[in-house]
């Protein structure tokens, strides 16, 4: 593998017969007699994206990896195994997978088929729409005048190539119905379709992944429903890329089958913290300063992305270890201590930001573990720090809590944006509009959130900054219970105060949850 990237990048003889393609493709391929496809991919670069082509060593390996596949798909040759390839977002993963090969396939195999899937039919059909127009642009007819989509079965999600063969000049020509790409969505249906490849492309939605049912939907669709779209079960391969987001999400589950006959590729973003997850390991060698792409992820773009992704979604998508957040989420030592507020005219924002719960006594001389109503008062300072100014924390009956929640408003003062958690349901809805009317005079909002499972995933931003040393505490008598939840978050007792925390911080940088890329 090491000599055939190194072939493919290197070989000046290679290089100038891709110039010599994209300059003067027809001429370039008729003496050829064909694209392999790195070089296919090329030379159609321009009809897949307006971006510029920017090489790397990963691309063609890829291709490389790829193109092995089909060539014994093509030879009806039992597969050795399926492909599992991990990979950070904005690598050109999908462009490679999902569209420019099986528009390279079907030059050399007209008939091969294949079934491409996503997490969601939308993201799905973007590729499927793109693979269709590379097949239907002008410089893909010039160079391979006798393949064509098929006329009554040319949709988005369900095309058809044809193979027109001119037994004399100027006769219409004969078709031969040839294969073609099915799409579908991960979980969607696949009846009556069977492909000699199965391409997956990202099976679980970043913004879903704390979900169990979500990944267990998706694992049961990869056991179930995918053997049984296959032309050959010997023959046909799945290839699965995507970026780590669970411990079992696809890629995990399957791995942990040690009966499958898997290759499995790992390509962290970066060696420096991740260098155990790479696989094979001898593609270290190809990383320039512990990086895997020097040019789309430099140590600058990757640290914005950490900041943007949280801990959580940066180790998953861009370290390819997808460990939950747990001890450590956050280095409570990197909180800063200060005896006293700064001046005012440093003041960019300050939010109070309430996490409520409904408590009552009789609920806690049954000996309920009664969650805490909590107010997080967080300042946003001129030189891009946060500062935790105050937090209001108790067990109050309906009543007693909006009081409480009056009372301190009317201490902050009508600067305070007074933010209030909204719960999923109506009962959430009247809970922030019973706050609101108690506020009158005061600018107060609700803030609807996502339900069970998302406190960590909400929490992940909140948590770099504090551990970059960019959270500083004012010192005070809630301090140490403040620190001490956050030591152990999300396995702590109570969560109330870093999701109002997280809250507070997330309206005042306003970003609601982890920034996806893809």
């Amino acid at each position: 593998m090491s000599d055939t990237i190194d072939t493919l990048i290197l070989d000046k003889k290679s290089q100038e017969v891709i110039s010599q393609a994209i300059n003067d493709p027809v001429d370039a391929i008729r003496s050829l007699g064909g694209l392999d496809f790195y070089e296919f991919l090329q030379v159609f670069w321009e009809q897949i994206t307006l971006d510029e082509f920017v090489d790397n060593w990963h691309i063609p390996m890829l291709c490389n990896e790829l193109q092995t596949l089909a060539e014994r798909v093509a030879k009806k040759q039992p597969k050795e195994y399926d492909l599992i390839v991990n990979i950070p977002p904005g690598t050109t993963k999908t462009i490679i997978c999902l569209i420019a090969f099986p528009a390279w396939a079907w030059t050399k195999w007209y008939w091969m088929q294949f079934i491409a899937a996503s997490h969601s039919m939308p993201i799905a059909l973007k590729s499927a729409t793109k693979c269709r127009d590379l097949v239907r642009s002008d410089k893909y007819k010039m160079i391979y005048p006798w393949l064509d989509i098929k006329a009554d079965e040319d949709t988005k999600s369900d095309f058809r190539v044809v193979k027109k063969t001119y037994v004399k000049a100027g006769h219409v020509p004969r078709i031969s119905i040839g294969g073609g790409r099915f799409t579908c969505s991960v979980g969607g249906s696949v009846t009556g379709m069977h492909g000699h490849i199965v391409l997956i492309d990202d099976p679980i939605d970043p913004r879903k992944a704390i979900s169990d049912a979500e990944i267990e939907s998706a694992n049961h669709w990869m056991d179930e429903t995918i053997p049984t779209r296959k032309v050959n079960k010997e023959v046909t391969p799945t290839v699965l890329i995507m970026q780590r987001l669970h411990q079992n999400d696809p890629s995990g589950h399957l791995l942990e089958k040690k009966e499958k006959r898997i290759r499995h590729i790992c390509l962290p973003g970066e060696i420096v913290n991740y260098n155990k997850y790479i696989q094979p390991k001898e593609f270290k060698e190809y990383y320039k300063n512990g990086l895997l792409d020097p040019t789309r992820m430099s140590w600058t773009v990757l640290k914005d992305m950490e900041i943007d992704m949280g801990q959580y979604g940066f180790a998953g998508q861009v370290g390819q270890n997808p460990t939950p957040p747990g001890g450590g989420m956050f280095k409570v030592d990197h909180f800063q201590m200060i005896q006293t507020m700064i001046p005012e005219v440093s003041i960019m924002q300050t939010i109070r930001y309430w996490d409520k719960a409904a408590t009552d006594e009789a609920e806690l001389k049954k000996g309920r573990d009664a969650a805490y109503t909590v107010g997080v008062k967080m300042i946003l300072t001129d030189r891009g720090k946060y500062i935790v100014a105050d937090v209001k924390r108790g067990r109050w009956e309906t009543n007693e809590r909006e009081r409480i929640i009056r009372e301190t408003a009317e201490v902050d003062g009508q600067k305070v944006l007074v933010m209030t958690e909204q719960e999923p349901g109506s009962g959430g809805k009247d809970s922030v509009r019973s706050t609101i009317t108690n506020l009158a005079g005061y600018h107060c909002e609700g803030d609807p959130v996502s339900g069970k499972g998302s406190k960590p995933i909400r929490a992940d931003i909140y948590s770099v900054q504090v551990n970059n040393g960019n959270v500083l505490l004012l010192s005070g008598d809630w301090n140490r219970e403040f620190v001490e939840e956050h030591r152990f978050f999300p396995f702590s007792k109570y969560k109330d105060q870093v999701d109002a925390a997280a809250g507070a911080f997330n309206k005042l940088t306003k970003k609601k949850q982890v920034k996806i890329y893809t």
